[in-house]
């Protein structure tokens, strides 16, 4: 049986490591640390699978259709191994309609860099937006995507002149990601419809996890004063660097005397459970952080643990609809054990709990196996957070530059009103199709 810790992997383009947060949840690994392949079915020396539930299927069908290929197939050069092979293990996997359930070739595995808090890559995250496309969430500031023009709410069109249509989060991740140096060219479609082809060269990215300096660089309330009373962190990624930098935020916080903190996950990918989980922790002295639900209806928590670091002092979690996984994690955890007020809109919905398995080729297959559930047993995949007090940018805050999610924020930590009341009007809940709307559904 498998006992490893379970994580959620980063999402940033062109990440070292192998996918997006958004599109696959919490991994665990085979637990042993030897890197071996768990293996699910063996296959005996013909080529058959040996579980009884596909003794009728003989994968040896695939190698003799490689066979008449090779020999028959009037182009040549179009028949690449490797290429078919992938495409085989991709066209099964793709069957089962499961964004977290997917193959990584061997190629991405060995390049990968972990969760050290840096890649190689252009340096912005993605997630699928209407229609099935690719829009870029957000450059990471001073990094070759940004320097180049990328823009949060970019649609990317095109990558090295082949079309993202029908593309999942992974295989844009995947195609755009690669090592420093290496060059890689994008056609983005802007917010105002114009169109740019843009050569963008890929550089090692350190991203600073935890960042305190406010939008605009001072904190200030819808009117224009200056808040100095409370304290502002943006959390960017839950990375193994994270957890220190948080701590030392909160601490320099509350020697500070801040009456209150602002937590900021908009546009938060997610990371590393074991991080999100301990720095969740901090804010509680009892409680359930997180459960997850089995594919036998099994479920299991984790358990907040007594003397965290901030337990008393007034939080309030700023969410987007780009919040995802180890965001969504935090933000219902904090929400639903009474700790915090959470602002903003419904966050992603990506909470699936997945396998890494080596394969012997050197890849990695990831299925999914389980779903995570907020304290108060709400399945999370496909719905969101929502937030307490829904605040939604408008046109007008996005032309003026005006953070309404973030005033709003600052006004409930100190019993004020300048938050436009435009920002506050409900809008309407996207539908999922499918998707559970109560909790525990």
């Amino acid at each position: 049986m498998l006992n490893a810790a379970r994580w959620t992997v980063l999402g940033l383009l062109a990440v070292s490591i192998v996918v997006l947060a958004f599109a696959i949840g919490y991994v665990i690994s085979d637990g042993d640390g030897d890197g071996t392949t768990v293996v699910v079915n063996d296959q005996d020396n013909d080529g058959r699978i040996t579980d009884d539930r596909l003794e009728d299927v003989d994968f040896s069908t695939l190698n003799e259709i490689l066979e008449v290929l090779e020999d028959r197939y009037y182009n040549p050069d179009l028949i690449d191994r490797e290429t078919l092979y992938q495409a085989a293990i991709n066209g099964m996997l793709e069957t089962l309609s499961d964004s977290g359930t997917y193959y990584v070739d061997p190629i991405t595995i060995a390049t990968g860099e972990g969760f050290s808090g840096t890649f190689e890559g252009i340096g912005a995250t993605v997630s699928e937006g209407e229609n099935g496309e690719i829009v870029i969430v957000a450059p990471i500031p001073n990094t070759p995507a940004e320097r180049a023009g990328i823009r949060s709410g970019d649609v990317v069109l095109e990558v090295d002149g082949e079309s993202t249509e029908g593309w999942t989060q992974e295989k844009a991740v995947l195609r755009i990601r690669g090592p420093k140096g290496s060059t890689v060219t994008l056609k983005v479609r802007h917010s105002d419809g114009t169109e740019e082809v843009l050569e963008i060269v890929r550089d090692e990215i350190e991203v600073q996890s935890i960042e305190t300096t406010p939008p605009g660089g001072v904190l200030e309330d819808g009117e224009g004063n200056l808040i100095e009373d409370v304290a502002y962190i943006h959390i960017r990624e839950f990375a193994q660097p994270t957890l220190e930098q948080f701590r030392q935020a909160v601490q320099d916080a509350i020697d500070a005397g801040k009456r209150g903190i602002i937590i900021d996950v908009r546009n938060n990918p997610g990371g590393l459970l074991v991080t999100t989980i301990e720095m969740a922790d901090e804010f509680l002295d009892e409680g359930v952080i997180l459960s997850e639900r089995e594919r036998d209806g099994s479920e299991s928590s984790h358990e907040a643990e007594s003397g965290g670091l901030a337990t008393d002092i007034p939080v309030v979690i700023i969410q987007n609809r780009f919040s995802a996984s180890g965001a969504e994690v935090f933000a219902a955890a904090l929400q639903e054990n009474g700790r915090a007020t959470v602002v903003g809109e419904t966050s992603f919905g990506k909470g699936t709990v997945n396998i890494a398995q080596d394969l012997p080729d050197g890849g990695q297959v990831y299925v999914t196996i389980a779903q995570w559930l907020t304290p108060n047993g709400t399945v999370i995949d496909g719905v969101g957070v929502r937030p307490d007090v829904p605040v939604t940018l408008t046109d007008e805050d996005i032309d003026l530059r005006r953070d309404s999610q973030l005033f709003k924020a600052i006004d409930i930590l100190r019993g004020t009103n300048t938050t436009p009341t435009a920002s506050l009007t409900p809008q309407p809940r996207p539908t999922v199709a499918g998707s559970p709307t109560e909790p525990g559904g």
